[in-house]
This record gives structure tokens, sequence and C-alpha cells, in this order.
């Protein structure tokens, strides 16, 4: 019986070919060596080679948020989504994963701030925010708050800011706050509407040096 559908089945060729084609077609060479991986490993998770074009960094951001990893800083995380996706068994020491938004205070605190449950979310990190690595992959809301309870308490900063979320409403634009920031945070952002979960995680995932490359 012939096969009706014609597709590469090898995982290890579905590999090959996926990180070729990020390769060969991606500007890679636009940024630092030490973020390529983190780049590519992003476009894998989008499906997107001009994803990098959109990409904007602090010259510190690697070091910064690879030392806090190691040092076994907290990741604090806006989304399930994004808590859920990072891989436990790769993390450099057995950090903490931080999620909030199953915590029964949270609509009572987003009435009083007038703001998102997410962003809510945030006023909650405030123990563990020192030197911790923020992944922002949903809401543009957190991502702003973030930086207003930064500018209340400057003294009190994460290591590194991941600053991805993705929408219509303000994405773009809290990612263009993070990025002129005044206070001196580290960041990785994609600039414009882009951005998301999966995209969030590969850079996660990537600065704790897992592989994250997947067939399929």
């Amino acid at each position: 019986m012939d096969e009706p559908y014609d597709y590469v089945k090898d995982g290890a060729e579905i590999y090959r070919r996926s990180f070729a084609t990020i390769e060969a077609e991606a500007r890679l060479d636009r940024l630092p060596v030490a973020l390529r991986p983190v780049a590519i490993r992003m476009i894998h998770a989008s499906g997107q080679v001009d994803l990098v074009d959109d990409l904007a960094w602090s010259a510190g951001l690697h070091r910064a948020a690879t030392d806090a990893l190691r040092a076994g800083a907290p990741i604090l995380c806006d989304s399930r989504m994004v808590a859920s996706g990072i891989i436990r068994s790769r993390l450099p020491r057995d950090n903490q994963v931080v999620c909030h938004l199953g915590d029964s205070r949270l609509p009572g605190l987003a009435a009083a701030l007038g703001t998102t449950k997410t962003a809510a979310a945030v006023e909650l990190w405030r123990p563990v925010l020192q030197g911790s690595v923020v992944a922002i992959g949903n809401a543009p809301t957190a991502l702003f708050h973030l930086l207003e309870v930064i500018a209340a308490e400057p003294e009190v900063r994460p290591a590194a800011v991941l600053g991805i979320p993705v929408g219509f409403v303000g994405a773009a634009e809290s990612k263009q706050a993070l990025a002129v920031n005044p206070f001196g945070l580290e960041f990785l952002v994609v600039h414009g509407r882009r951005g998301g979960s999966a995209v969030t995680v590969a850079a996660v995932n990537a600065l704790c040096g897992t592989d994250g490359r997947t067939g399929g």
C-alpha cells in the first residue's frame, strides 16, 4: 500500500534540517556570539526566521542571566504556560519557578490596583524580585507594572528581564519601555507585537543551558 503522505519521519533528520534552515536563513551575524544559541531556539519555537530582526538586548543580558541562574536565582513567570515550559531537570541549581496566577489574593489585589490579575501578581514577586530572572511572555500589563514596581523601589531589581509579551494592545509599547528603561535593567525583548509563551520559554531554557531542540 502506498503511503498517502510524503514527509520526514526521522527525528534526528527533522532536528538537523530545522536548525540548518535557521542557520541558513536567519541573520544571526547581527547578534553577539553568546546570544546566537538563544535566538536560534526562539526562532525554532516561533517558526519565524525574521524574529531575529526584532530582537533587542542589553550588553550584559547574557552574562547577568546565566550568572543569576547558576547562582540559584528564582525564575518569575507571568503565566502558567511559561512556568510549565521550563525544563526542570535542566535548571542549573534546581531554581524555583514562580507563578502566582492561582493565588486566591489576586482578584482583590487586581481590583484594588485597577489592573489585570497578571499585573497584580507582580506585587507578589516583591519578596524574591531582587536578583531574580523575570520571564514575561503573555501580559504587557505585567511588564509595565514590573517597571512601575522598580521605579518605586529602584534598589530592588531583577538580574535580568526577558520581556516578550505578545499582543495587539500594549505589547509593543511595554517592550519599548523596557528597552529604554532608566534603571539599568538587563533585558531581552522581541520588538513589536510578536512574542508569547513558547518564545519566552525557549529563551529561558537556552539561558539555562538546555538544548531545547526537538523534532516534530
